[in-house]
Order: C-alpha cells, then structure tokens, then sequence
C-alpha cells in the first residue's frame, strides 16, 4: 500500500476511534444517572459498552471490518436492551433519550470515517447507517419516546460520514504537497551546491593550473625551471584527482592530498565515483571488496572505463540507479556494471559508435585489461571490466 494511502487510513481510524470511545464514556455517565434505570439493565448494559469500548480501541489499531461490525452491533444492543426495558405507559425518560442519542449518534457512528473509502465499505456504512436508525425508531416508537434520538442519529451519521470523507480527500492532497514541497528544496540544494562547487573548482583552477599556464606563455620569467616542474607536476595531479570524482576539500569519504604514490588504494576512490554520479542523479550501489591496490596507471584507466560505463548507464538507460559489483583474485580485478534500464540489442550498434570501443575497451586494452558487454532490450546491460593487478 502506497504511503499516502497508510497516511490517510491511519488518520481515519485514529479519528474513529477517538470519537467512538468519547460517546461510550459519555454513555457511561448517563447510566449513573440516579433513577434513570434499573439495576439489572444498568448491569447489562455496562458490559456491552465496556465490550463496545474494547472493540473501538482496536478499531483504531487495524480497522478491520470485523471489529466494525462488533461495534455496530453492541451498540444496537445496548439502544434495545435500555428502550424496551421502559414502560410504554412511562415513555423514555431524559436520560434514556440521551443515553440511546449518544450511542446511535456517537458510539455507532463512530465507524463512519473507516468506511468511507473503497465502494465494498460503503455498502457497509450504508447497512450499518439503516440498521441503527431502524434500531433507534423501534425503540423510539414501542416506548412512546421523542423524535430526538432518531433526528441525533440521522445527523450524527451524516456528520461524521462526511468529516470522514473530507479526510480521506484532503490527507493525500496535504500529503502530496508536502512531498512537492520537499522536493522543491532538495532540487534548489542540489543546485546550491553545484553552483557553490562550480565556483570552488574556478577558484582552483585559477590559483593552479591558470596560473602555472601564464608562468609558461611568458617562459617562467622569474621561476626557476625546476619549481616549474614541480608546481606543473602537482597541477597534473590535481587535475588527474579532480578526473577521477575526488574533491579538493575534506569530505566525509576521506581527506583529499596531492601526495604521489606508485600504487593506490581502489576502495579510496570508489566512493568519490559514486559521489560524482550520485550530484548527476544516478544511485550507485557497491557490492563486494574494494580494498585491493592497483598500480595508477591500471587505476586511472579502470575507474576511467567504470565511469564511462556508468555514464552510459545515466544518458542511455532509462534508470537511475547502477550496480556495481567488484571483486579480485590473485592476479586479476573484476568490476560488473549492472543496470534494469531498457536495454539494447548489439547486432543493431553501428561501427561509427567508438564511445565504448574507445573509451572503455580500447583503454583497458592499454594496461592489458579487458572488457565484455551483454545487453538485449528490455533485460537491462551488464559490462564485465578486467584489468591486471
């Protein structure tokens, strides 16, 4: 059952619930009315209500029908058992008038917003509605009593058969709004962001690799060949950082440096891949060990194919979320891209489309690495990446 849906149900029984229970109590206190009626009937009818008051608690828990028709049921009970106890030739009393109102138009309805929703419950509201106005207008009518009971009843039924319906109407549109609402601010963050770390990137470009490139358009004048080395080398390293989905400012996944290694750890640079996809919509699950080294030369090329392969997955498939599973033996890393999109058939690929040829197999050829592509429409595509340790 769709959120929305559990929202408003809950909503209806909690409101049923509270309502049936307020008349039950309030029947009660008539009961104790001095001289309202007698010992064995007020005995009687205090067991169906405190019965009544049991089945009206659970109601707010399950609404189930079952319970909904025990409280229709007893509350009829009651409204019989107090109207024919009285004489004809007295008529009802005050208190017995209200007491048999306040079930009928309190105690039984109550069940009016649970039934509102679905045409089957309907049919049941409408049954439960008629028995208890014919329950009450028999009572009435064989004790000689007013039109009051009858007139509560008829307005209590409608009252909360229509409060009900308002909510089970106006839940999912607050709902909806609400949903809208959030992601209205989540779209406007997520934009936030982008424009904030589009900034920080011109920022840094500007203050290293703009700056090392007007060194060298004016031949380092005032910089000795080896610092311009050094500083075009860490440049290199940044933008090759940057390249692979790392972020020039501490983040929750790790701590960014421009320390050169020989051999780099594959699970410290998974998580930024998937950050990056992840600010261009695309959910990437990790499944198996990332914690295995690779040469960067090896690394550079396979997570540059595994991001090209989870590029094709955001632009062509249809879905947003990816999986990716790695895993490694003695001499070999394996990465499976998997995605539920809309698939492809292979035969129908053209020999001008170089992007994956290029991009994918053709560089995890350079390192001696190797890639397989499986995919037919409608069944989704999973790309096998290999590459040597």
């Amino acid at each position: 059952m769709p959120r929305i849906a559990r929202e408003r149900d809950r909503v209806l029984r909690r409101s049923a619930r509270v309502t049936g229970l307020t008349a039950s109590v309030t029947s009660l206190a008539y009961l104790a009315v001095p001289g309202g009626l007698d010992a064995p009937v007020v005995l009687f009818s205090v067991s169906l209500i405190l019965l009544m008051i049991g089945c009206q608690y659970v109601l707010g828990q399950s609404g189930a029908l079952r319970w909904v028709l025990c409280i229709v049921l007893l509350s009829n009970a009651v409204i019989l058992v107090v109207g024919l106890a009285t004489r004809v030739d007295v008529g009802l009393n005050p208190a017995e008038e209200a007491m048999i109102g306040t079930l009928a138009a309190g105690a039984a309805s109550s069940v009016a917003p649970v039934l509102v929703v679905g045409p089957g419950r309907q049919l049941v509201l409408f049954a439960s509605f008629g028995l208890t106005v014919a329950g009450v207008a028999f009572v009435t009518i064989s004790a000689g009593g007013s039109v009051l009971p009858l007139a509560l009843t008829v307005c209590g039924w409608g009252a909360l058969s229509l409060g009900g319906w308002w909510m089970a109407q106006s839940v999912p549109r607050v709902l909806q709004r609400v949903a809208a609402i959030g992601r209205a601010h989540q779209a406007e963050r997520h934009a936030s962001e982008l424009e904030a770390q589009r900034r920080q990137g011109a920022r840094l470009l500007h203050d290293t690799v703009l700056a090392t490139l007007t060194l060298l358009a004016h031949s380092g004048v005032g910089v000795s060949p080896a610092a311009l080395r050094q500083q075009s080398g860490d440049d290199a390293r940044l933008l090759r950082q940057l390249r692979l989905g790392a972020l020039p400012t501490p983040s929750r996944s790790g701590v960014y440096t421009l320390e050169p290694s020989n051999t780099s750890m594959l699970g410290s640079t998974l998580e930024s891949v998937k950050q990056r996809f992840g600010r261009m919509g695309l959910e990437v699950d990790w499944h198996g060990s990332g914690q295995v080294l690779l040469p960067s030369d090896v690394l550079d090329s396979f997570l540059l194919a595994l991001g090209e392969c989870l590029e094709n997955v955001r632009r062509h498939s249809g879905v947003t979320r990816a999986d990716v599973t790695i895993s490694d033996d003695d001499t070999t890393v394996r990465a499976m891209v998997t995605d539920a999109g809309r698939g492809f058939d292979l035969s129908a690929v053209g020999t001008e489309r170089l992007g994956f040829a290029e991009s994918v197999v053709a560089r995890l050829r350079d390192v001696g690495g190797s890639a397989r592509l499986f995919s037919s429409p409608g069944s989704g595509t999973t790309v096998v990446l290999e590459v040597p340790k």
